[in-house]
């Protein structure tokens, strides 16, 4: 599969779970924790390839893409935060609903971004054949992919040119 429909198809299976979690019910506490849950492994290991293999070699192929890189990095760190704190918030909890809206917002942002704005050009930098190597590559980490949201490297602030060789 080709890197970027790989990615798309992350965005659409993310975009499921929010419009779940949208309908499910204001006390329906099971429901929302156990989506909740696999927005955080979802966009755990998304974040992961992401910024261990597609960013990386969208650099490489258009040096150009740094800024977007550079922004989407710090788009994940917030992500990854908002994950961390999720995980261990009581869905009861008033603030459970907020921040998954929060979550929700964001989240919509940095993938239209992507899709409409970045992706086009990358795909003209890298080329099919390129695109369909990487997408084994990110495959294949996302086995790899941490649990934790704050295992991905953009979520630590120690961090500086991440993705950006």
């Amino acid at each position: 599969m080709d890197g970027i429909v790989l990615l798309k198809e992350d965005h659409k299976t993310v975009e499921r779970l929010f419009k779940q979690f949208e309908k499910a019910g204001d006390s329906d506490h099971a429901e929302k924790r156990a989506i909740a849950d696999k927005v955080i492994e979802e966009l755990t290991t998304h974040t992961w390839i992401e910024e261990t293999v597609f960013y990386p070699a969208a650099r490489e192929a258009d040096p150009d893409t740094k800024d977007h890189v550079l922004e989407s990095i710090e788009e994940h760190h917030v992500v990854l935060w908002m994950l961390s704190e999720l995980k261990d918030l009581d869905p009861a909890d008033e603030r459970f609903d907020a921040k998954m809206s929060v979550l929700m917002e964001n989240l919509r942002h940095h993938v239209e971004e992507e899709e409409k704005e970045w992706f086009p050009d990358v795909r003209k930098a890298m080329g099919r054949n390129r695109l369909t190597e990487l997408g084994e590559q990110m495959e294949a980490a996302k086995k790899t992919a941490p649990g934790e949201p704050l295992a991905v490297p953009s979520a630590r602030t120690d961090l500086i040119g991440i993705g950006c060789p």
